[in-house]
């Protein structure tokens, strides 16, 4: 488990983590804390938000080990000459054979059980035939259902000698996750994950994709909130104990624009140049997050 040690107050200024949109001075600052039923309440209904219960995280968790054990399975072959589609029969295996479903296949018409995305496809990249050669970079993404719940992460990766270019978008793609979880807290807002996003991938020359964000997750392969990966401090949902989201920065050498190809799923760079990507699943706590998909970063 990857999580945040430090205690984190909440600011004045800061917005309430009771949920109503206004700053914890002219909120509950002073009172006591909501009691967890009261807040699950307030997010139900005014954000359409299911805050999950320890019982509810443990489920996620497990589902989330059963992720990162199934990137070690594909980890162990990537190498230039393998085809893509064998990186889908391991997923679509390795899933099955510990008792869950891979949550892609056949999802709003996917036809896979992961999506593999090489070097200008920004997702979505649905396994075939392609090969991939060294000097590539290879973001897979693996979702997993486990005993009715959900965990979703992805990384990517250098396949043999990477050219600068791959290592710098991989570089920079990988520290803007790590500046967006530093953002989680209660007291911030998911606004405060995008901006610290944008700002590190635009002060490095590189871009952040609009068209596609993160998601809550757990119950579903995709709830609310979304979590876009670009914006301004203090806005959005005010973070709160109990939120499960994705974070997923997909990152561009050049220009954030994209086109999606005739299979209706492929996106890519609309410039051709590089892009990359890395999410995890993250759960919001009293005082700061819990990865619950955790790798180095």
């Amino acid at each position: 488990m990857m999580k945040q040690k430090k205690s984190v107050k909440v600011g004045r200024n800061d917005a309430c983590p009771c949920g109503s949109g206004k700053k914890y001075k002219n909120c509950c600052m002073g009172r006591s804390a909501p009691p967890p039923e009261s807040l699950k309440k307030i997010y139900q209904k005014r954000y359409n938000i299911r805050l999950k219960s320890a019982a509810d995280v443990e489920k996620i968790r497990r589902a989330g080990e059963l992720v990162m054990a199934t990137f070690k399975e594909v980890e162990a072959v990537l190498a230039p000459g393998l085809v893509t589609d064998e990186i889908n029969r391991i997923v679509h295996d390795f899933t099955l054979d510990h008792g869950a479903i891979p949550a892609p296949l056949n999802y709003r018409g996917f036809p896979k059980s992961v999506c593999v995305s090489i070097n200008e496809v920004i997702c979505h990249g649905i396994p075939g035939p392609r090969a991939l050669a060294d000097g590539d970079i290879v973001n897979v993404d693996i979702t997993s259902i486990l005993d009715g719940y959900y965990a979703d992460a992805n990384q990517t990766y250098f396949i043999g000698t990477p050219s600068e270019d791959a290592r710098k978008i991989v570089r920079v793609a990988r520290i803007c996750l790590k500046e967006g979880l530093a953002m989680i807290r209660p007291g911030n807002c998911i606004g405060d994950i995008g901006w610290a996003i944008q700002q590190f991938a635009e002060s490095q020359g590189c871009s952040v994709v609009r068209e596609f964000v993160g998601h809550g997750v757990g119950f579903n392969f995709h709830e609310a909130p979304q979590v876009p990966h670009f914006g301004r401090k203090h806005t959005g949902v005010p973070l709160a104990p109990g939120m499960v989201f994705t974070v997923e920065p997909m990152i561009n050498l050049g220009q954030h624009r994209l086109r999606i190809l005739d299979d209706k799923w492929t996106a890519v760079t609309a410039d051709g140049s590089l892009s990359a990507q890395f999410e995890q699943t993250v759960l919001v706590t009293e005082d700061g997050y819990e990865s619950l998909t955790p790798f180095e970063l």
